[in-house]
C-alpha cells in the first residue's frame, strides 16, 4: 500500500475509533454547495464530515479490528460522518437534509460497536436529545416515591382534619 493511502487508512481508523458514532451517508448528485451545506450543518452539531473511498474505509475497519462493520456494503459515494456527545442530533440533521435533497440518504452507521441499518438511523433521529431522555428517565424513576410521600401526606392530613373537626366539636 502506497504511503498516501496509508495515512488515509490510518486517518480513517482514528475516526472510528475516537468517535462515539459514526454515519455513513450516500450523496451521489448533490451539488457542491449543497454537501458544503451539510458539511456546515453537521461541523455545528461537533461532528465531521469526510469523503472518502468505500474501499479505504473497509481497509481501515479491517485493520482496526472493527468486525462489526464487515458484513456493510458500502457502494457509490460515501461520506463519513463522525463525532462524539449525541448521536441523534447528527441523525436529525441527516434526515431533515434528507428530506430537502433526496440525493442524500444514510446508509447505515456503527454505536456502540453494533452496525446500524438505514433504518435505524432514522429511528435515531426520531429519539428526542438525550438530556430530554435522562429528565424523562429521572421522572419515572421519582415517581413512585412522590406517589408514596403525597398518599402519606393524605393520610397526615385526614388525621389532622379530624383533631380539628373534634375540637372545633369540643369548642361548641
Amino acid at each position: 500500500m502506497r504511503s498516501e493511502k496509508s495515512h488515509l487508512v490510518n486517518f480513517i481508523g482514528g475516526l472510528l475509533k475516537d468517535s462515539d458514532y459514526v454515519y455513513f451517508v450516500t450523496y451521489k448528485g448533490l451539488a457542491v454547495k449543497e454537501i458544503s451545506d451539510f458539511r456546515v450543518k453537521v461541523t455545528e452539531m461537533n461532528a465531521e464530515c469526510h469523503v472518502l473511498k468505500n474501499r479505504l474505509i473497509k481497509k481501515a475497519a479491517e485493520l482496526f479490528e472493527f468486525d462489526a462493520l464487515a458484513p456493510m456494503e458500502l457502494k457509490e459515494s460515501t461520506a463519513l460522518i463522525s463525532g462524539t456527545g449525541d448521536p441523534s442530533a447528527v441523525a436529525q440533521v441527516i434526515s431533515e437534509f434528507g428530506k430537502q435533497h433526496e440525493q442524500l440518504a444514510a446508509k447505515g452507521g456503527y454505536f456502540e460497536g453494533e452496525l446500524l441499518s438505514a433504518t435505524d438511523v432514522k429511528a435515531i433521529a426520531a429519539l428526542p436529545p438525550k438530556e430530554i431522555l435522562q429528565a424523562q428517565l429521572l421522572s419515572v424513576l421519582q415517581a413512585p416515591a412522590r406517589n408514596l410521600v403525597s398518599v402519606l401526606n393524605t393520610k397526615a392530613t385526614s388525621i389532622v382534619n379530624v383533631i380539628n373537626a373534634y375540637k372545633d366539636k369540643l369548642e361548641k
